[in-house]
């Protein structure tokens, strides 16, 4: 199940929601200011994380300036602690597949959380004579109508 950890004023995290719920995608909401993350999801997300901290971690969040934290000398142990007691420092959205992560909104790369299905629907029942090809088409596509020139 797809897991998407937001924050309430976050616009980034409006358009994901939107998207997914665009899409009929199902997903899980964790609210990162109402929600304590655990252990366990914080590692999944660190050891999905291409580039560790860097993905993840606001570093000119104001927690990180004023406390003059250096995430990148802490312990797995240590970052997790930090994280869970400033969940502020988390850059937002995070989504998260049981493959990959995704740091923030973005149109093109979110569609790789389009489950593997519905691709294959989309790729069979949609081309180029489809008004929304180059969007995202769910099989229910408009064709152009060749009589309307």
């Amino acid at each position: 199940m797809l897991k998407v950890y937001t924050s309430p004023s976050c616009s980034s995290c409006r358009k994901v929601k939107e998207w997914l719920k665009n899409k009929n995608i199902e997903y899980i909401e964790k609210n990162i200011m109402s929600s304590v993350l655990n252990e366990k999801e914080l590692k999944e997300i660190l050891a999905k994380s291409e580039n560790g901290t860097d993905d993840i971690i606001s570093k000119r969040s104001k927690i990180i300036k004023e406390s003059k934290v250096d995430v990148d000398k802490m312990k797995v142990p240590e970052l997790i602690s930090f994280i869970r007691a400033n969940p502020t420092v988390l850059k937002r959205p995070i989504i998260v597949n049981d493959r990959m992560i995704q740091v923030g909104y973005n149109s093109e790369e979110i569609r790789v959380f389009i489950p593997h299905e519905l691709r294959s629907l989309i790729n069979d029942n949609c081309g180029p004579e489809c008004k929304n090809y180059t969007a995202f088409c769910v099989g229910d596509c408009e064709k152009e109508d060749p009589s309307s020139d």
